[in-house]
């Protein structure tokens, strides 16, 4: 007997299938487009999002998961959170100040981005304050109608829930949040009840913060939201949705009033199924079962998935079970439709968001009982995986043999840091209060074009060498000019961070069309580890020789650190992530060594993706933390004492692990800090920290440059926790993004800012 099984979708990739969305974001921001022709563009890419769900045959097509820019952007401004320096008067709030929010502008700097839970999408932290929240437009209620006019799709609105929102915005106590969720309460009531009297079946709303540990308190919070929502808009179907890990404890989550509860099939260690396995599941609750991937690109086994799903069967039964991703497909490129260039052994592995559906679709049918409609394409996806996972290059033995071999190899630098710092000091001859960059310079339209064409062949090597020579030589003209004393080549050479050295190791692979949003307009084509990571030969030892070659000051390498290279990348299934980590950090002490060899001897390992890696759960913090440390550590500890190690890291709550970052032994770090740059000093004068240090003195993801005055101030206020012998000054980021006439306009004030505070603290030695 056939019986129809729901199958859902959580969320769909906002860029499109060419990013048609950055685009015309960009274009608008440039003035290319005016804000009709924007806003008709954008709705033009909404609804071309939405037949492809409905064409892919999900039942329950999210909708409000599209935004001009960020979810919690979004929310934000939709209940009036606009902080006092935009001068909000109240309303809907207009693109000009929805963008500012986001990006600065003259008048004020932008609202603090930082990591969605452990992925490598970036959110507007909301600032609430003693702000008052109000309905300024119920954008959900305009996406349902928007589905139902332009589509016929009788949608799902997706919101992010009230207590999610509350843990990640800033500007209270943490322990004020039930007295914060009292004064939204009203306003998400009023957003629902419209959703309800317009006669909305089914709302998602998203509490993936729920994975990360609830005391008491918390669970006292959430029985206060859930049964005030339940009361006041009884006609609506609330599907409490969870990503991402699994939701503990679930006995306590079954009894919110809720009629559905959706749960992470993926990236729980099982433990979502071994909770209902033993306590049961209530009658008449749905259970959004997340089966499929939605944060990896690898096909999915189905074989494994339909044998998932009968003992969900077994435990809710068909009549409560909807299927649908582990979490949205934000965190997946659109479609491998494109994806030409790949042997076809590892394309047939692949699935993007399109496929994902279409998976989800026939998982849908074969347990519905229509078995005979996929035996095809069960047969098909079993060839496909057996055919890739036996590939040679998956199982090196000489890669191996390495890996083993770490238990014999030290993993520390010879010297402690009190004393190499001196022998350091003694090499180096820095002034006080040093300035630098983070590395990149801007990769202006020339250099982009140049690259595409040396990609294509119009240019041979030698033109595209002596272009990039160029490029490089002029950057350290600039620094010059500017009085910077440690300098860096540019990075003209390099498209992203992590693309680059994958492009340059064995174990990877690229797609032509991988994109996924970062943040903003922000898009990175993630490169795909498929299999054992290997050294080939040097990858930045020409560039930063000929960089070292033109100037008698120190010119830094520049390289992507093992941790940050896999979380930025698409990661193998079949290898624990250490084990990855442990590979990529042997290749790179290959790289560091022939740096070193060559004369670069400040050697700049970037690890801005450390902090995004850590569980969500805090009992798996120190697991993870020992073994990430470890693997910066066996890609650097081999220096000798007098070359100076430095590292960045991004935008992240750094306050947990000091500890951890210190255990890292380089010599300098920079942190990405200028919007939240007083919370982490706060940091520094509760524990202290030993090591050299910037904290990144102006914002470069705003396009503003910021007054001396400014910038002053914030080194003024780093020197209250950090002695100005081990402080740096530098952006906070590459400057890979910004133009050179506001990169030279910043980076000139930050020199000067720098020069004032050093001779005032040198007149306070004296």
């Amino acid at each position: 007997m056939k019986h129809k099984v729901t199958v859902s979708n959580l969320g769909y990739p906002r860029i499109g299938k060419n990013r048609e969305w950055k685009k015309t974001l960009e274009a608008f921001w440039s003035g290319r487009l005016n804000e009709e022709s924007f806003r008709a563009e954008m709705a033009s890419i909404q609804l071309a999002h939405l037949h492809t769900q409905q064409e892919a045959g999900i039942d329950l097509i999210p909708v409000n998961d599209f935004t001009f820019y960020d979810h919690m952007l979004d929310m934000a401004v939709m209940f009036g959170i606009v902080p006092e320096r935009y001068e909000y008067n109240g309303g809907e709030v207009d693109l000009d100040l929805y963008f500012a929010m986001a990006r600065g502008n003259a008048k004020a700097t932008a609202c603090e981005m930082t990591k969605w839970f452990n992925t490598n999408y970036h959110y507007i932290v909301p600032e609430i304050g003693e702000l008052q929240p109000n309905l300024t437009v119920n954008k959900l209620l305009a996406a349902y109608r928007f589905a139902k006019s332009e589509a016929g799709i009788d949608g799902k609105p997706v919101i992010i829930g009230l207590y999610t929102f509350l843990k990640l915005s800033k500007g209270f106590p943490s322990s004020d949040i039930a007295t914060i969720a009292e004064r939204f309460l009203p306003v998400y009531v009023q957003l629902l009840r419209e959703l309800e009297e317009e006669g909305v079946s089914w709302v998602q709303i998203d509490e993936p913060a729920i994975v990360t540990g609830l005391d008491v308190e918390d669970l006292s919070l959430l029985e206060v939201i859930y049964k005030t929502i339940a009361d006041s808009v009884p006609g609506l179907k609330i599907m409490l949705q969870t990503y991402f890990e699994a939701a503990e404890p679930l006995e306590s989550l079954l009894r919110l009033p809720v009629h559905g509860l959706g749960l992470d099939f993926v990236h729980d260690g099982g433990a979502n199924l071994e909770s209902i396995a033993r306590i049961g599941w209530p009658e008449n609750k749905w259970l959004g079962a997340g089966i499929v991937d939605g944060r990896n690109i690898w096909r999915s086994d189905l074989d494994a998935k339909l044998k998932l799903v009968e003992r969900l069967n077994v435990h809710v039964g068909l009549d409560c079970l909807i299927l649908q991703p582990s979490c949205s497909l934000l965190h997946v490129p659109v479609t491998v439709q494109g994806e030409d260039k790949l042997k076809a052994v590892v394309k047939n592995a692949l699935a993007f968001a399109e496929e994902k559906l279409a998976e989800l679709s026939l998982i849908g049918l074969a347990i519905g009982g229509d078995r005979a409609a996929i035996e095809s394409p069960l047969q098909d996806s079993r060839e496909a995986l057996s055919v890739f996972r036996s590939l040679p290059e998956r199982g090196r033995q000489d890669v191996a043999e390495q890996v083993r071999s770490l238990a014999d190899l030290p993993d520390r630098r010879s010297l402690p840091f009190a004393e190499r710092v001196k022998v350091q000091q003694q090499k180096w001859q820095l002034p006080l209060l040093p300035t630098t960059t983070i590395g990149s310079f801007p990769q202006t339209p020339e250099v982009r074009q140049a690259r595409l064409k040396w990609r294509k062949g119009v240019w041979n090597q030698e033109r595209y060498d002596g272009f990039i020579r160029q490029q490089i030589a002029d950057a350290i003209t600039f620094q010059e000019n500017l009085g910077l004393d440690v300098l860096v080549h540019g990075e003209f050479e390099r498209t992203d961070m992590v693309e680059f050295f994958g492009e340059k190791l064995d174990g990877y692979l690229f797609t032509r069309n991988g994109w996924v949003q970062s943040y903003g307009s922000r898009c990175v084509k993630p490169p795909v580890i498929y299999a054992d990571v290997a050294f080939i030969e040097p990858m930045t030892v020409k560039e930063s020789v000929y960089a070292q070659s033109l100037t008698k000051l120190p010119v830094k390498g520049m390289l992507t650190g093992p941790v940050t290279i896999l979380n930025w990348s698409f990661v193998r299934d079949d290898l624990s992530r250490e084990e990855v980590a442990n590979q990529i950090a042997l290749a790179l002490r290959h790289e560091v060594q022939a740096l070193e060899s060559a004369g670069i001897e400040m050697i700049q390992v970037d690890e801005p993706a450390i902090r995004e890696g850590l569980p969500l759960k805090a009992g798996d913090h120190e697991h993870y933390l020992n073994w990430a440390v470890k693997s910066f550590r066996i890609a650097t500890n081999l220096v000798k004492d007098t070359t100076q190690v430095h590292t960045h890291m991004c935008y992240s709550e750094f306050n947990d692990m000091i500890a951890s970052i210190s255990a890292m032994d380089a010599d300098v770090i920079s942190i990405e800090t200028s919007r939240s740059h007083g919370e982490l000093i706060v940091s520094f004068e509760e524990r202290e920290y030993d090591k050299g240090i910037g904290l990144g003195v102006y914002d470069i993801h705003s396009p503003r440059i910021p007054a001396v005055e400014e910038m002053s101030a914030s080194i003024d206020r780093a020197l209250r926790a950090l002695k100005p012998e081990q402080f740096w000054i530098n952006p906070d980021c590459g400057l890979k993004t910004r133009g050179w006439e506001e990169t030279e306009g910043a980076l000139r004030n930050m020199v000067e800012a720098a020069s004032i505070v050093r001779e005032k603290t040198r007149a306070v030695k004296i």
